[in-house]
């Protein structure tokens, strides 16, 4: 362990990529296979593989006591570390003595945090956390406790760690052919260890490496677009769909089993108990993208997305929540079929094999399929309802309603009807387009109902006054600054929650605190884990040393929670200074 923790400081010492990747090929030939497996997951940013639902389940709260258990610092020194580095693996590795017979193998790590994930209840997590940062030398700590929060943050994502192993395994192949076999078996797999052992033992180029279902693949992204105008500029066909106001999901099923991720590629099934039947049936095995929306069944169309917020983070939802508020899983894309990845096939061709799929089955399709073509200002959608449960509820599964459109008249016209429908807006697709998981381009595009507003990370807060002087209800909020890979500050809100979300998160917050600073100007502040998303709306944007980032938001307020997105998928520094530009275009 003590010779990754040293890759990763020799990593993190660096900006440039091609170094970065050399220090993790040179580091992985040098370990046993087992070895390099582990460390190429650790290196990842996980604790365990991407494919694997298992968690550690302890909190920085419960690993900052352990920190100050075995430091024997009290909480001002502490304190005053954090504040230095805004970082609790690397507070462990300064505050940690260094004692006699301490240093770990990468194995007993792995092995370890099996151990800890498995063990039931706080007490028995924190006794194998502890034991387990007392046995390591302080650089060895630094690092578990980067692994084990989740927060690495070297400047390493996943996509270098995959041109690392290309590099360190290529056996006299081209860089690009090594890095494409490297990058498709993560993709099928969902498991950079297990793509080691393939790539060490020259397995990468055999067409044996089947899709493993139910491991969710990475998201395509689209990119924000200011205007009509230019959302005709990067394709000549294009395919607009209306943009949904719910959650982006992905619906595996197979062999009868169906199961459904959020964009962090989370499970949510146990959230929406009604949407696996409705595909249960599907003749192939399968694999679709697509939005979860509270959908109004009489009227056939969205509800708002605070009315679908009800039913997220439940694991079970009572009779009453399923008849109040139903849901629809809106298809718009298909990823795998019939036994193959179909990722590389141009969206017309997805589109075709994603209508087949769905009328096989006499699922809720859209007159028209794919080359629907609608007078722009009809604001209510007609589907065919094949199907019904015994309470006369529609089901649930639709595909989603795709039109054309040759002019920036037109999408305005489109765009102003999927506003009349509830929806954000639009979705502007190249026909011609491969399926990019976790890549945002311009095949993509989107178009929303407000140009300024940003996904932010929550990084501290604060009580709040008057009737919510008893909740934390004060957001600090920041964007990425990917020079340095670090969260920068770049505005406050404390508008837009209803009192039941900000008396839900005041009791997330109060579990993931760092650390607490109290002072009479500035009130009762908490710095908490950088986990929680944001969507937030502003009036303006201004240059400001108030923040870190330099800018700070006018008049911002909260346009809704995204538990639907993890801290990495929060917007940029350089997305901030687009919008700053634009204000004086």
């Amino acid at each position: 362990m003590q010779r990754l923790a040293t890759a990763c400081e020799a990593i993190a010492a660096t900006s440039k990529k091609l170094l970065k990747v050399g220090i993790v090929a040179d580091y992985l030939q040098s370990r046993t296979t087992d070895e390099a497996a582990a460390s190429a997951v650790f290196l990842s940013g996980r604790a365990f593989p991407a494919c694997e639902e298992t968690t550690l389940q302890i909190g920085g709260r419960s690993l900052w006591r352990i920190v100050a258990d075995l430091s024997g610092k009290d909480e001002a020194e502490l304190t005053s570390a954090y504040r230095q580095h805004g970082d609790l693996g690397a507070v462990a590795g300064e505050v940690l003595p260094e004692r006699a017979g301490q240093g770990l193998n990468i194995l007993e790590v792995e092995t370890t945090f099996r151990r800890m994930a498995a063990a039931r209840g706080a007490a028995a997590k924190t006794a194998i956390g502890r034991d387990l940062l007392a046995r390591s030398t302080p650089l060895e700590a630094k690092y578990i406790v980067k692994i084990m929060t989740g927060d690495l943050r070297i400047g390493l994502k996943e996509s270098l760690v995959e041109e690392a192993i290309a590099r360190a395994y290529a056996y006299g192949r081209t860089p690009v052919d090594a890095l494409e076999s490297v990058q498709r078996a993560n993709m099928l797999v969902g498991d950079i260890g297990e793509v080691v052992r393939l790539a060490s033992e020259g397995k990468l180029i055999e067409a044996t490496i089947k899709m493993r279902m139910f491991h969710p693949l990475g998201f395509m992204l689209a990119s924000p677009i200011d205007s009509a105008e230019e959302g005709l500029t990067y394709f000549a066909e294009a395919a607009v769909e209306d943009k949904y106001d719910g959650i982006r999901a992905q619906a595996h099923a197979a062999g009868g089993e169906v199961k459904f991720f959020s964009r962090t590629r989370d499970e949510i099934t146990e959230s929406f108990p009604e949407l696996p039947d409705a595909l249960a049936g599907l003749p192939q095995d399968a694999i679709l993208d697509g939005e979860i929306v509270a959908w109004d069944y009489p009227a056939g169309r969205p509800r708002p997305f605070n009315v679908l917020q009800q039913r997220l983070g439940r694991k079970r939802v009572n009779d009453k929540l399923l008849r109040e508020i139903p849901v629809a899983f809106l298809a718009f894309d298909v990823l795998y079929a019939g036994g193959e990845l179909v990722i590389d096939r141009p969206l017309r061709e997805r589109a075709r094999i994603l209508d087949q799929l769905l009328a096989a089955e006499r699922r809720i399709i859209h007159h028209g399929g794919t080359d629907a073509r609608r007078k722009p200002g009809q604001g209510k959608l007609v589907f065919e309802d094949h199907d019904a449960d015994q309470k006369g509820v529609a089901v649930r599964i639709i595909r989603a309603p795709v039109f054309r459109a040759a002019s920036a008249g037109e999408l305005e016209e489109l765009f102003a009807a999927a506003q009349e429908r509830g929806n954000e807006g639009l979705m502007i697709k190249d026909l011609n387009s491969a399926y990019t998981p976790g890549k945002r381009g311009k095949s993509w595009l989107k178009m929303k109902r407000e140009l300024a507003t940003l996904d932010v990370v929550v990084t501290a807060v604060e009580y709040g006054h008057g009737k919510r002087v008893g909740v934390l209800s004060d957001y600090t909020f920041a964007v990425w600054d990917t020079s340095n890979d670090k969260l920068v500050n770049v505005g406050k809100a404390y508008s837009g929650l209803t009192d039941a979300e900000i008396a839900g998160m005041t009791q997330w917050f109060l579990g993931h605190t760092i650390d607490n600073r109290h002072g009479e100007a500035q009130g009762f502040r908490l710095l908490v884990e950088p986990k929680i998303v944001l969507e937030v709306a502003f009036n303006n944007m201004m240059r400001s040393d108030r923040h870190e980032s330099g800018y700070a938001l006018r008049f911002p307020r909260i346009v809704r929670l995204r538990p639907d997105k993890s801290a990495e998928d929060a917007d940029t520094i350089e997305r901030v200074r687009e919008i700053f530009e634009s204000q004086s275009d």
